[in-house]
């Protein structure tokens, strides 16, 4: 069956704002499965699965199994399973004292962006990226934007077959430079993005984790192999907010930034400001004394503005001018590059040099007119700039 653009973009319309449809697709879109009791090469998924997921399932590459349970130990959840049971993520089960995902292959997402989107502006400013999206994500956020696919299970949403191999043709085809896991939380289809990643590398092709950075230290290590770049989101800088608002905890997430930045993989963090829960001037300090402390100043940090999504509607969008203050804020407090976002023209989006203050690289919503920065230095003054550069 064949897909036109208007149908795939109105199929895929909880994804973010797309570009455009990335390539012509040849491929059987799976449509959305019914609840059944159908058993998967003789295993059964408690609450049911359809039988032809067994085709896009592998297995974990990071959990313990005994006496028929399996835990797994991909993030912090480590959830425990029982034959037939699912995970917090809804992309892991036990079947038949075995963990395996299921979702792999099967992306609900398949688009291409602007880097400047995930958002990284100190990562390869102005060129386009492969973004992937598969169904699930450990945290249950309130506030979730993708909630539609971030919150469901793979076999619920509509699915594109879409091999590891097939990821690589298709971005070469395009010629892209880099593929984005991204939209849910790659966290949660672990294996998929492991696989993708290392062919990847292999090409000479960058990969890019956009994420919640909820994920235990050896899972990491091994990314860390074939990862080039991560979009963290920083959720906050209370653990009880994060367990309230997020359904995580805050410690696994800084020890991700602290591994991402001793493995040498570029990174910039990310603040969503949720009015009556993360918009603490004081909270806001302190997450930026640490971020001296244990990261340094290079790494940018974003400061994005809430809009009412999912189960917090009753909330009003952040105030441009509290964006304006948390700002402010990190920037005394010696963080060189903080940004606004999600504020179109406003001049927060710019980067600007941290030591002559000229303008470095202009931005117009996605559209950037200008960039002075020469082989990784500021034009003006010959300082070098944090980030990777063409």
């Amino acid at each position: 069956m064949k897909v036109t653009r208007k149908e795939f973009l109105k199929i895929l319309g909880s994804a973010a704002a797309t570009i455009f449809c990335p390539f012509s697709i040849d491929h059987v879109w799976a449509r959305k499965k019914a609840r059944c009791d159908k058993s998967i090469k003789g295993h059964v998924f408690k609450g049911g699965a359809p039988k032809e997921l067994w085709k896009y399932s592998k297995e974990a590459y990071f959990y313990a199994s005994a006496e028929g349970t399996v835990q797994c130990l991909t993030c912090p959840h480590e959830c425990e399973l029982d034959p037939g049971d699912r995970s917090i993520c809804r992309s892991k089960v036990n079947i038949g004292g075995k963990l395996y995902s299921i979702a792999y292959g099967n992306p609900c997402a398949a688009h291409v962006d602007p880097i400047e989107k995930k958002p990284l502006f100190h990562f390869y400013p102005k060129t386009w990226i492969f973004s992937l999206a598969e169904a699930g994500c450990n945290f249950r956020c309130l506030n979730c934007q993708n909630w539609e696919i971030s919150q469901s299970r793979p076999e619920d949403v509509e699915y594109m077959e879409l091999f590891p191999d097939e990821v690589i043709y298709h971005t070469k085809k395009m010629g892209l430079r880099s593929i984005a896991y991204t939209y849910s939380e790659p966290v949660s289809y672990y294996e998929y993005m492991h696989d993708i990643a290392k062919l990847a590398h292999q090409e000479g092709i960058k990969n890019v984790m956009v994420s919640n950075g909820f994920i235990n230290k050896e899972p990491l290590l091994e990314l860390c192999k074939y990862l080039d770049g991560a979009s963290v989101n920083l959720k906050s800088f209370s653990d009880r907010l994060y367990q309230c608002l997020n359904g995580g905890r805050l410690e696994p997430v800084l020890r991700t930034f602290k591994i991402l930045k001793e493995q040498g993989v570029w990174f910039e963090i990310v603040n969503l400001v949720v009015p009556t829960y993360t918009d603490d001037p004081d909270m806001v300090k302190r997450m930026c004394d640490w971020i001296l402390r244990e990261l340094g100043p290079d790494h940018p940090l974003h400061f994005l503005r809430f809009f009412p999504q999912y189960k917090l509607t009753m909330l009003p969008p952040t105030p441009v001018s509290v964006l304006e203050e948390f700002r402010e804020i990190a920037l005394k407090e010696g963080i060189w590059y903080v940004y606004i976002g999600n504020v179109p023209g406003h001049p927060g989006t710019n980067t600007y040099c941290h030591n002559c203050k000229k303008l470095l690289i202009k931005r117009e919503g996605y559209y950037i007119p200008e960039i002075n920065i020469v082989n990784g230095r500021c034009k003006f003054c010959g300082e070098k700039i944090p980030g990777r550069w063409m």
